[in-house]
């Protein structure tokens, strides 16, 4: 059968973009090839698309199919309803690893066009997909169609032209002439294939399943590895979509669909601790609990494993020329999406005797009091709050806010209100609760992750003392960020010599339209992979050029 998208078509379409893309990886400037602008989207279409979806099977045509499981339930209220095959691996693997010789002698030219091709045929259900991320993970629309959709599209994209870049770092043949004086000299031929490890595990996490799992689908898939997606339980259908619309493009390129498969699992079954440890799996992609991803870490010793695990971020407080833009600009990061962000501030840091700003002198208890006040003026009214905190995914945040606010003086309460469009949705607003550095037992408090709208204001002695929590939290927990904010020449020097010495981003003096729970593909690295935080940054080098080998055929000339 003739593939309908034949390589000349899939150049005409996609090189452009590919060529767009590898140009912004070296520049590392703002680009986006997928517009994020809501009103480029017709939300009515999306949840006409998505309601088919509910309340059915979710059929993939894909081998060793042994029983249908499902049980998602939106944080907004109703259960979804929706079905999913779960597989014998011993089936749809040895299905998988026979698919793999004609995708890697694809070359890494075509393999990336056809991702490229993916690609755009999720962009072209950005609406459906936001409906799908929306009541899976509790995200408000405006964010999961954002979030789930065109900025995730960024980050499988930029995952694609970093992989093109590493396997055409060497020419695909060489000569090579050594001269031996009086005889003949030697002459050798060579060529060098990029040679895939095998199949790819992506274990999908709850809260942002396309924005955390496409840089590692893409990467594994163009680097000539197929990729078995394991959703989170709680949050298939975003990962589902993504699965049927790479299979439905691979078979029209002429590949076999089981270059991509899904692995939904049952209720309480934890497959991805079985199927992480199989000889077939060379390739683990992982978000989630630094609990899990340390197991994997340790025993999944067949694979190369890319996590990225829980961390407690931290933003140091010593001065600022725009103290309101700073409280607005931090209410906004404690706020968006309930804390449920792994890039979400936890411990703010500030000196007891306060901080320098543009207003004059602020006292510890000043800072927290404006802070918790500008929390309040962001949220005061119900509609805009629900839009920008969403949903609780998971229930088990609202026992972590309780027991947050039991561990010192409540500065700012976290309240429940109705969502004004799904009464049974879980809305809670950020609890901020005060500490001292100097109170007996307090570090065990600080050094755990308290994942979901809850941050601590910390008082401590000086700025130095914050440092020094700041470079311990980093060494102990490690961060996916951290904020700081200072008029000094010499804090910030130290701050960012902590930084570099642990391996953490760091975000300086953020008053405006940038927040530091959010990056942006091609322009910024999404964790460092040198702290306890994760071992893979998204997307550096590493993160591609790892999923393949080098392998050299000499012959004489």
């Amino acid at each position: 059968m003739t593939p309908s998208l034949t390589r000349s078509l899939l150049t005409e379409r996609h090189r452009p973009t590919l060529e767009r893309a590898t140009s912004a990886l070296r520049e590392r400037g703002h680009w986006s090839a997928y517009s994020d602008n809501p009103r480029d989207y017709s939300r009515e279409e999306g949840a006409a698309a998505f309601d088919s979806l509910t309340g059915r099977r979710f059929a993939l045509d894909q081998p060793g199919t042994d029983d249908w499981v499902g049980a998602e339930v939106s944080p907004y209220g109703p259960a979804l309803g929706i079905s999913y095959p779960r597989p014998d691996p011993d089936v749809l693997l040895p299905a998988m690893r026979a698919a793999l010789p004609a995708w890697r002698d694809a070359g890494p030219e075509l393999r990336a066009l056809v991702c490229v091709e993916i690609l755009s045929r999720i962009a072209a259900r950005t609406a459906e997909l936001a409906h799908a991320v929306m009541h899976t993970t509790g995200q408000g629309y405006a964010m999961a169609l954002q979030a789930g959709g065109p900025n995730a599209l960024d980050r499988g994209l930029e995952a694609v032209a970093s992989a093109l870049v590493e396997q055409t770092r060497h020419p695909a043949t060489t000569e090579w002439t050594r001269p031996r004086g009086r005889h003949e000299p030697l002459r050798v031929t060579s060529t060098l294939t990029p040679v895939p490890r095998g199949v790819a595990l992506l274990v999908g996490c709850r809260t942002f399943p396309t924005w955390n799992g496409y840089p590692g689908l893409f990467a594994s898939l163009a680097t000539g590895n197929p990729v078995l997606v394991k959703p989170h339980p709680r949050a298939v259908l975003p990962l589902a979509l993504t699965v049927s619309t790479a299979r439905e493009a691979l078979a029209e390129a002429g590949f076999d669909p089981q270059l991509v498969a899904l692995a939904a699992e049952g209720d309480g079954e934890h497959s991805a601790r079985a199927l992480a440890v199989r000889e077939d799996v060379r390739i683990v992609d992982f978000t989630g609990s630094a609990a899990f991803g340390d197991w994997l870490e340790e025993n999944a010793g067949q694979a190369r494993v890319y996590t990225e695990k829980s961390g407690v971020n931290t933003v140091l407080l010593d001065s600022t020329d725009d103290y309101r833009g700073l409280l607005a600009n931090l209410a906004f990061s404690l706020s968006l999406y309930s804390g449920q962000m792994c890039t979400t501030p936890q411990n703010l840091v500030i000196p007891r005797d306060g901080i320098g700003t543009d207003e004059g002198p602020k006292g510890f208890d000043e800072v927290v009091a404006d802070l918790a006040a500008a929390v309040d003026k962001l949220l005061g009214d119900d509609r805009r709050a629900a839009g920008l905190l969403g949903a609780v995914a998971d229930p088990g945040v609202l026992s972590r806010i309780a027991a947050a606010g039991e561990t010192g003086e409540v500065a700012l309460a976290s309240r429940e209100f109705t969502h004004p469009d799904f009464p049974g949705g879980r809305v809670r607003t950020p609890l901020l609760v005060r500490l001292d550095a100097r109170r007996p037992g307090v570090e065990r408090t600080l050094l755990a992750e308290w994942f979901g709208p809850v941050s601590f204001a910390v008082a401590v002695d000086s700025t130095a003392e914050a440092l020094a929590l700041l470079r311990r939290t980093l060494r102990e927990r490690g961060a996916l960020t951290v904020l700081g904010h200072t008029t000094s020449h010499e804090v910030e020097r130290d701050l960012v010599g902590v930084c570099l010495d642990e391996r953490a981003q760091l975000s300086l003096n953020l008053t405006g339209g940038v927040y530091v729970n959010q990056t942006a593909a091609f322009a910024d690295y999404h964790g460092s992979g040198g702290n306890p935080a994760g071992n893979a940054a998204l997307v550096d080098g590493a993160f591609v050029a790892t999923r393949f080998h080098w392998a050299q055929v000499r012959r004489p000339a």
